[in-house]
């Protein structure tokens, strides 16, 4: 494997990692708030949520330049109070790989959450339990299969991701030149042999992915 391969296979992996990381604890919290809370705008806020599994990937990016570009509300705080420039960085591909992948998680989460008997959680509560060691003792050990095939769906979804990642985090080799990203540069280029190394890296790692996920999420078993 050449070298700038491994480099953006590399760099893959820490962007999806983050991510993934990122969408965990926040797609579980929200997950677990949509699923037992019940408040005005609690399916619009789904929905708002979930804009970034239909809307062009390309949009997505426009919107996030807007936000944390230099000009943006949040890009511009950063830079005058800290002097943080987050536009082509490796950290602007992980903001853009976080939301294109949060829905993942945040569906999975929230259906993992639905299908835990709430009856178990009272029965809890009945026994002392505080609200905390009910989430940990009872609700997230029932949910955690759906969780964790929803994380892993969003850790996918954040290796393959190219169109926001381009727009903010640009094609630097070395520090935001993500595999998809080098395969449309060795595309480009006219390299075929470094785009097909390039892609069948990124296929075997997606399919592996997918096909753990299809044995994670949970499932009717058929009786014997």
């Amino acid at each position: 494997m050449t070298e700038p391969a491994l480099t953006a296979l590399g760099l893959s992996l820490k962007v999806a990692l983050w991510a993934t990381g990122i969408d965990l604890v926040l797609g579980t919290a929200v997950g677990y708030l949509l699923a037992r809370g019940r408040f005005p705008g609690r399916e619009l806020l789904d929905a708002l949520l979930t804009l970034p599994m239909v809307m062009p990937p390309t949009v997505l990016g426009y919107y996030l330049l807007v936000v944390i570009g230099r000009n943006g509300p949040l890009g511009g705080w950063l830079h005058d109070t800290f002097g943080i420039n987050l536009i082509f960085t490796w950290q602007a591909a992980v903001i853009a790989a976080a939301i294109v992948a949060f829905p993942l998680v945040l569906k999975g989460a929230r259906a993992a959450f639905e299908t835990v008997d709430v009856q178990l959680e009272q029965a809890a509560r009945v026994l002392g339990v505080s609200e905390a060691g009910v989430f940990l003792r009872v609700t997230l050990p029932l949910a955690w299969r759906g969780i964790l095939a929803g994380t892993l769906l969003a850790f996918a979804r954040s290796m393959g991701e190219f169109g926001a990642t381009l727009m903010v985090a640009g094609s630097i080799p070395g520090r935001t030149q993500t595999l998809s990203i080098a395969v449309y540069e060795a595309v480009q280029a006219g390299q075929d042999d470094t785009a097909n190394l390039l892609v069948l890296i990124t296929s075997v790692t997606c399919v592996l992915v997918l096909v753990l996920a299809s044995r994670l999420a949970p499932g009717r078993r058929l009786s014997a």
